[in-house]
């Protein structure tokens, strides 16, 4: 049999030359080095990626599969099928009290393809994203694949816990080539929130310099003192430069799904449209007509005991991280993350790797999130009480 070991090529060698030198050289996701590096490994416990460990519901999963049955598996519009996005339009007028018209809403293969496609339509090479930060790393990537210069304002810890934005230090950011400001809240990995009257300084600075203004705004649902985060939709006109983005993956426990949405002036749906021809043509019917399911009085009943499960995950996980020496958090107040620092740690991702060797749970290093990360853990809370309580005493035996 033939050495396939020493048949692998080398790393130098891997991608042909014609590949481009800085996709071919990109760092992959370093939350996914620790995913991978727990394939095949036994108990492990996964808490770094930002899913619940509860399968999709039947009422979804049932609704999709009668779809199939049905025979809706052919091409089919681009945005869309109409009755998703009069569904997406209503839910979202619903939840914020707004009116919403379904030529404003584009369904994606997945948030990330949405953002993908955000990224495609507004960046030249030379441009500049500015990105609130920690931040979910994919969006820096997608960017960078288009050619543009990612900058970030870094949140500030708070000294009573929680971190805030300076606006000042945001505004500074921006040049004659700041295309987009990215503004993820509730955030991943921190859980800061932003609030209606930060809300309304950005976009009136965005409408003033006519950059446009990228709300990811997929943990809408899960914030604990109220029964939603505030959303620049309530406070932006039709046409004003604000992109919504959101995704069925969290509220519904729907990650495998890839169904997303993107919330637009009715202009910019028609460069969505031609953008999505040229990737997916369209995602599945469907899978589609499942996703319609989750915006039913149904749907919503599961959402709020998503939310109330995470509400109680969370609280149990700061109790027993706070009780540790050598962590430091504050009370999660929004999306499903403890995003906590460990005195002496300098390298989380050394850490991470560490942690799963010797306990099993896999947690996010904090260097994954861009600056402000390092030195912290991102622990996903979102799974069951007796999950996260047997990683959390595993973990004691580390961060003691």
């Amino acid at each position: 049999m033939a050495d396939i070991k020493g048949s692998m090529p080398s790393e130098e060698k891997r991608f042909p030359a014609f590949v481009r030198h800085d996709v071919a050289a990109m760092e992959p996701s370093r939350i996914v080095q620790l995913w991978e590096l727990g394939f095949g490994m036994d108990d492990v416990i996964p808490l770094w990626v930002g899913e619940s460990d509860q399968a999709t519901p039947a009422f979804i999963s049932d609704a999709a599969y009668a779809a199939l049955q049905a025979g809706k598996t052919f091409y089919t519009h681009k945005r869309g099928i109409p009755e998703l996005r009069q569904g997406i339009a209503d839910y979202t007028a619903g939840l914020y009290g707004i009116p919403m018209s379904a030529d404003r809403v584009s369904v994606t293969a997945s948030g990330m393809h949405g953002i993908t496609l955000i990224c495609q339509a507004l960046f030249e090479p030379g441009d500049n994203l500015i990105v609130v930060a920690p931040s979910w790393p994919n969006v820096v990537k997608a960017a960078q694949v288009q050619h543009a210069e990612v900058r970030f304002a870094t949140l500030d810890p708070k000294p009573e816990g929680g971190f805030t934005l300076d606006l000042e230090k945001l505004f500074s950011l921006v040049t004659d080539r700041t295309r987009a400001l990215f503004v993820n809240s509730p955030g991943n990995p921190t859980g800061w929130m932003i609030e209606a009257d930060q809300q309304r300084e950005i976009l009136d600075f965005c409408r003033s310099r006519g950059i446009w203004l990228l709300a990811d705004e997929v943990y809408a649902r899960f914030v604990y003192d109220r029964s939603v985060a505030p959303s620049f939709l309530q406070l932006a006109e039709p046409d004003d430069p604000v992109i919504h983005i959101n995704s069925f993956s969290k509220a519904w426990a729907m990650t495998g799904w890839r169904l997303g949405w993107l919330i637009t002036p009715p202009a910019f749906g028609k460069i969505v449209d031609q953008l999505i021809e040229f990737s997916t043509s369209g995602s599945q019917a469907f899978l589609q007509h499942g996703a319609l399911a989750a915006l039913t009085p149904q749907g919503e009943t599961f959402a709020r005991s998503m939310v109330d499960r995470c509400r109680q995950g969370g609280e149990m996980v700061f109790q027993r991280l706070a009780a540790m020496e050598r962590v430091t958090l504050s009370r999660p107040t929004a999306s499903f993350y403890a995003f906590f620092r460990i005195d002496g740690v300098e390298d989380s991702l050394s850490f991470a790797k560490r942690i799963l060797s010797e306990t099993g749970v896999g947690l996010a290093p904090g260097s994954a999130f861009g600056p402000g990360g390092e030195g912290h853990m991102r622990l996903c809370y979102a799974s069951s009480h007796n999950l996260l309580s047997k990683a959390l005493d595993r973990l004691e035996l580390i961060l003691r």
